[in-house]
């Protein structure tokens, strides 16, 4: 079998849609209608043995990255997760690393699971929306129950058996009015590594959900988190979304889909076998094959799925063409892209306003702190010189004034050429 011609990512959903929880936001749960005749939403062994053959021989990296997702992927139990690795192990070439990642809401999470996590080097992302009273105003149950002492607990497992741990917020309408309290409360738990998904979600032709979050509301949100992250958190709490945003200062590509030009590197793999172009766009007109049919990579080359990458760049409106944060945003996500322009063009992202917002804010401040990266200087230094930038505002220091930051320097010398605006 060839390599693909490019990098990829496959979100496997070897339980389809089946979860332990019933989240009220959750885009996912539905998908279980795509087959109902199916039989049990269970990927069979001798399919999870073809797709980890497939992927192993698509990858064209010396790194082969395998991610788990659902649904909820614990429900298959632990021992379907060892013979996961124990197949890898049998497939994997001599000289390559094999890698796994699981996304879990964590309910079902104890310590046989965490020892084996831990062991078998797996990257975990975990779901938790907040404190207990925002995290548990969408999370519940099938029975309606609350979810985020369980969710806690599972966070202090993978804390005690240093399993490296990324928390996923979905930033909704009850938690994206207490971004401060949000932010803190991660930092007070010991969460440091964080990514803030916005939800949106349509209700009727084009209304949105009670549930989906307003653009102004997440612009607002991720500037108050910001400027406390960027004055007092630089390399010590790691925000996806923060750190997305500098890469173009740093003159590196987009890592992630929502902020690249172009997408269509990250397709789905349901229960199944068959192939979707996105997680968002798992239906029928998006349906790429079935590897039982059509090899891995072969599918991540089809027609189809490359005109659905290029989509991203090609059908921006106008407005997003011209805007001075084009090379941060690039129009975000293709499901967000829901409204239309002033001028009538469709395709604008419904949280533009939001996103436009936080580019335009933070943008100076990625701006120096690139020139730190570059540059060697410490993260230490850079919030130093912000603090600073403030106090020099407050008494208005002149060029020739020693430095308030106290390095015995003049202030021109000093902080002074790093300010950001």
């Amino acid at each position: 079998m060839l390599a693909a011609a490019r990098e990829f990512q496959v979100m496997v959903k070897p339980i389809g849609a089946v979860c332990n929880l019933d989240c009220r936001y959750c885009y996912y749960l539905s998908k279980k209608d795509l087959y109902p005749a199916a039989g049990p939403s269970r990927m069979a062994d001798d399919l999870l043995e073809r797709y980890i053959v497939q992927h192993i021989a698509a990858s064209p990296a010396e790194s082969i990255l395998f991610s788990w997702h659902g649904g909820e992927p614990t429900v298959l139990g632990l021992d379907y997760f060892r013979r996961i690795v124990e197949l890898q192990r049998k497939h994997r070439p001599a000289g390559r690393e094999i890698l796994n990642g699981i996304q879990t809401n964590g309910t079902l999470l104890d310590e046989a699971w965490c020892r084996f996590l831990a062991a078998e080097k797996f990257f975990v992302g975990l779901s938790l929306d907040g404190p207990k009273e925002l995290h548990d105003r969408y999370r519940t149950d099938k029975q309606d129950r609350p979810t985020h002492r369980s969710v806690l607990q599972a966070f202090r497992l993978l804390q005690r058996y240093r399993v490296h741990c990324d928390v996923l917020c979905v930033v909704h309408d009850q938690n994206v009015r207490q971004a401060a309290a949000v932010y803190r409360y991660f930092k007070e738990i010991g969460a440091r590594f964080l990514q803030f998904l916005p939800l949106v979600a349509r209700h009727g032709e084009h209304g949105y959900s009670a549930q989906s979050v307003s653009a102004r509301a997440y612009g607002a949100f991720l500037c108050t988190i910001f400027d406390e992250w960027v004055r007092q958190d630089v390399g010590v709490m790691h925000v996806q979304n923060f750190d997305e945003a500098t890469r173009p200062f740093l003159n590196m590509q987009h890592a992630l889909c929502v902020s690249s030009p172009t997408c269509g590197n990250i397709v789905v793999l349901e229960h199944n076998g068959d192939v979707y172009s996105c997680d968002h766009f798992v239906d029928p007109a998006h349906r790429l094959g079935n590897i039982c049919e059509t090899p891995l990579a072969e599918l991540l080359e089809t027609p189809a799925l490359l005109e659905f990458g290029r989509n991203k760049r090609d059908r921006l409106p106008g407005d997003c063409r011209r805007c001075e944060v084009l090379d941060l945003c690039n129009g975000g996500c293709p499901k967000d892209r829901l409204e239309r322009t002033a001028q009538g063009e469709e395709g604008l992202n419904c949280l533009c306003a939001g996103l436009k917002q936080f580019y335009t804010h933070s943008r100076p401040y990625l701006q120096s702190l690139a020139w730190h990266r570059r540059s060697g200087e410490s993260m230490a230094n850079f919030m130093r010189s912000l603090k600073t930038q403030a106090a020099a505002t407050t008494y208005r220091a002149s060029r020739n004034d020693p430095c308030p930051c106290g390095s015995g320097k003049k202030y021109k010398k000093c902080c002074l050429p790093n300010q950001a605006p």
